[in-house]
């Protein structure tokens, strides 16, 4: 039931530490991973994940998530190369540190940028890939939102809003894209890794102690419920699955 010969992943963003470490985790599965990118500096991040990967035949292609252009492009290579596509994973995203209380430092153009990935790239990449997931046995969309969605507390107010935005969008595509694809979220805690580097360590270590299993999320932890919904959770769709270690009981 974990096999996953065959298949065919894309993984948005797939050169940063969470797209990485899902890319292993698919990729030692059996499946062909391929993995989008933007820049040079990010071109190097992708060509050492694939470097990682198990197996060979992976690939990385140059996509702007927010470009629908760059979307249906996407789409074509794929459907040239593979003729399908079993398993989107919507990973790419980005976010800025503000303060709640800074209303101020919230402005229009870092509102707008974090929608513009987050959301309208997720949804943009749905949109130009649906076809080749209707072509799949059981297509799949995984879209990697984050406890923020629910708790309202996060990086920032635009990013937690902009993960909601990824919960909603989550359920109402489950309706309106069965039976043909399934549509999953997946909603890490704070993620631990080269950001939470950048945090004050005394608040990351005051987070671990506030969460009841003690620790911060790893990205294995997010791959491997990635795996878990392509695997064994077959009969679920419109889900937004908590990968936090229980944070929000506290």
């Amino acid at each position: 039931m974990t096999s996953l010969d065959n298949k065919v992943a894309l993984i948005t963003g797939g050169g940063g530490g969470i797209g990485s470490e899902i890319g292993r985790h698919l990729s030692a599965l059996g499946a062909t991973v391929v993995i989008t990118h933007l820049g040079d500096v990010d071109k190097a991040h992708a060509e050492k994940a694939i470097a990682s990967f198990s197996g060979d035949g992976h690939r990385m292609i140059q996509a702007s998530v927010d470009s629908y252009d760059d979307n249906k492009r996407l789409a074509a290579v794929l459907d040239e190369k593979f003729g399908r596509l079993d398993l989107l994973v919507n990973n790419a995203g980005m976010t800025r540190f503000v303060d709640p209380d800074d209303l101020e430092g919230l402005d229009d153009a870092l509102i707008d940028m974090i929608f513009k990935v987050n959301w309208r790239g997720s949804f943009s990449t749905i949109r130009a890939l649906q076809g080749l997931l209707k072509k799949a046995d059981d297509g799949l969309v995984i879209n990697i939102s984050s406890i923020a969605g629910t708790t309202g507390i996060g990086s920032n107010v635009a990013y937690c809003a902009s993960k909601t935005a990824i919960n909603t969008m989550t359920v109402s595509l489950a309706r309106s894209l069965s039976p043909d694809i399934r549509m999953l979220a997946i909603a890490p805690g704070l993620v631990e890794g080269e950001y939470t580097k950048k945090l004050d360590a005394a608040w990351t270590r005051e987070q671990e102690e506030l969460t009841p299993l003690k620790r911060l999320t790893q990205a294995s932890d997010v791959a491997r419920a990635v795996v878990a919904c392509a695997t064994l959770l077959t009969f679920s769709t419109g889900c937004v699955i908590p990968v936090d270690g229980g944070r929000p009981l506290t």
